[in-house]
Order: C-alpha cells, then sequence, then structure tokens
C-alpha cells in the first residue's frame, strides 16, 4: 500500500516514515509524491487543519489515492493553552526554527509553571474519499534554556522534556521519541488502522 503524507518537514517525514518500518505500507511526502504547492492551514482545530492538509494531497493528486497528515499544537498552560494550533507560527509567519525557540522563552519568563501538552491529529483520506482521525497526546515541561540546538522545524525539541523522561526531544533517537510521542501515539492508531485496511 503506497499513502502520500501531505508534508514537506524533513524531520516529521523521517519520524513518520520509522513509525511505519517494518509494516507493507510506503509513504510518499508531497515532493516524492511530485505534488506542488502548499495548503493554507487556517482551520481552527487541529481536526481540520490534519484534515485540510490530507484534502489538499487527495486533491492534488487527482483522488482514488491513500492520503495522510498531521497537524500538532503546543499548549503551554501558563500561557492559556498558547500557542496552541499556531505551534509553528507564532513568532511569524515567517520565524526561523531558533526565533520560535526564543520566543517560547522569552514568552515564559517569570512564569514558574512551565507544564504543557503537545497534540496531534492525524487525517487519513481512503481513495474513495472517505475521511478518518486519529488523535495523541504528550504531557510534559518546557525547561528555561535550550539544552541541545534544535531539530530541523522543530523548534521545541531542545525545550521539552515529556513526563517520565529526563531528556529533552532533541536528546532522543528517532525510535526514543516516537515511543512515547504524541505524534507516535497518533500515528501508531493510524497504522493499525491501514494496516487492517491493506489486509482487505
Amino acid at each position: 500500500m503506497k499513502i502520500i503524507l501531505s508534508t514537506r518537514n524533513p524531520s516529521k517525514a523521517l519520524q513518520i516514515k520509522t513509525l511505519f518500518k517494518g509494516s507493507n505500507i510506503e509513504i510518499l511526502t508531497l515532493d516524492q509524491a511530485g505534488i506542488e504547492g502548499e495548503v493554507i492551514e487556517d482551520g481552527a482545530t487541529l481536526n481540520e487543519n490534519a484534515l485540510k492538509k490530507a484534502r489538499f494531497a487527495y486533491e492534488q493528486a487527482g483522488g482514488n489515492v491513500w492520503t495522510m497528515a498531521d497537524d500538532t499544537g503546543l499548549f503551554i498552560n501558563a500561557l492559556g493553552g498558547q500557542p496552541g494550533i499556531k505551534a509553528a507560527r507564532w513568532a511569524g509567519e515567517t520565524a526561523t526554527t531558533e526565533e520560535i525557540t526564543l520566543h517560547t522563552l522569552k514568552s515564559l519568563q517569570g512564569k514558574s509553571d512551565r507544564s504543557a501538552t503537545f497534540g496531534t491529529v492525524v487525517a487519513i483520506i481512503s481513495p474513495e474519499g472517505k475521511e478518518y482521525v486519529f488523535g495523541g497526546e504528550c504531557s510534559g515541561m518546557l525547561l528555561d534554556t535550550p539544552r541541545v540546538a534544535p531539530q530541523p522545524k522543530m523548534p521545541y525539541s531542545p525545550l521539552f522534556v515529556p513526563d517520565g523522561s529526563h531528556k529533552v526531544w532533541g536528546e532522543m533517537s528517532v525510535e526514543e521519541e516516537n515511543s512515547i510521542s504524541h505524534r507516535g501515539k497518533a500515528f501508531g492508531l493510524a497504522r493499525n488502522f491501514l494496516e487492517t485496511q491493506a489486509a482487505l
């Protein structure tokens, strides 16, 4: 089974492809599928944005294909749930990964509560156009200084320590991170679903 993953983010693609190792599912990124253009992520929820991205890939590929997309948010308790679904853009549309990391630290200056929760929603569209949604969460805390350099396009990777771990995301192997992360949980459910579909 082939499925188009609606992303151009190299770190995200590596994580997700690793999660599907050993399955009979081949994942193609937008670039690998020859799909151009970008979707406008203007949904009000993770569900809406994940579905928008999956629909974009489905429509651009001409339908009759499996497509998949995810949207991830970071909900910081001391900031009333910010940045939420705007986690990739809250320092500005053109902000670099490093600028988002710094913006997060500045926003949390003087805050004693460093707790936060990551949430991921995975949307899948079948060749017939049926839509499915899966979710995962991971709670933890944000450090007051970066422990490592951020992974490409992963501004929170040097700051976020998941509950039950002593490492930030950026110190973990892809497999280690996938075993406990919000993305790992959501895509684990998606993989189970797709393997069931592939066996039909």
